[in-house]
């Protein structure tokens, strides 16, 4: 259930009803750049997503759910789009909350923060 849960997470694309609160602040597509290219971010859930440099993407679910491979963009509004390789997409907000914790917000207003490195 949870794979299927996560799977549909991964293909839906952001649409008008991402909303960030009023604490949160975008990020300038160059900063989020910088921040994620050639990095990957944990989640409190235990998935872990990879920017790397040359521009793909992989998403690794927590526990055995496998892992999800495909493409990155920065784009404006500090939103960031992926192309899986399965021929789905998405795009979702990528914030930083009123205490500079990046935070991801899909199309439907979920939240996920993402863990602190280190």
């Amino acid at each position: 259930m949870r794979l299927v849960l996560a799977l549909c997470l991964v293909a839906a694309p952001l649409g008008a009803t991402a909303q960030p609160r009023d604490s949160d602040r975008e990020i300038a597509v160059a900063a989020l750049d910088a921040r994620l290219r050639g990095n990957s971010i944990a989640f409190y859930d235990g998935g872990v997503s990879e920017f790397y440099d040359d521009g793909r993407y992989t998403y690794t679910y927590a526990g055995e759910g496998g892992t999800g491979y495909g493409y990155f963009e920065v784009t404006e509004d500090s939103t960031i789009c992926i192309e899986f390789v399965t021929g789905f997409s998405r795009c979702d907000l990528y914030v930083l909350d009123g205490k500079d914790r990046l935070v991801v917000i899909t199309k439907d207003g979920d939240r996920f923060p993402v863990r602190p490195e280190g």
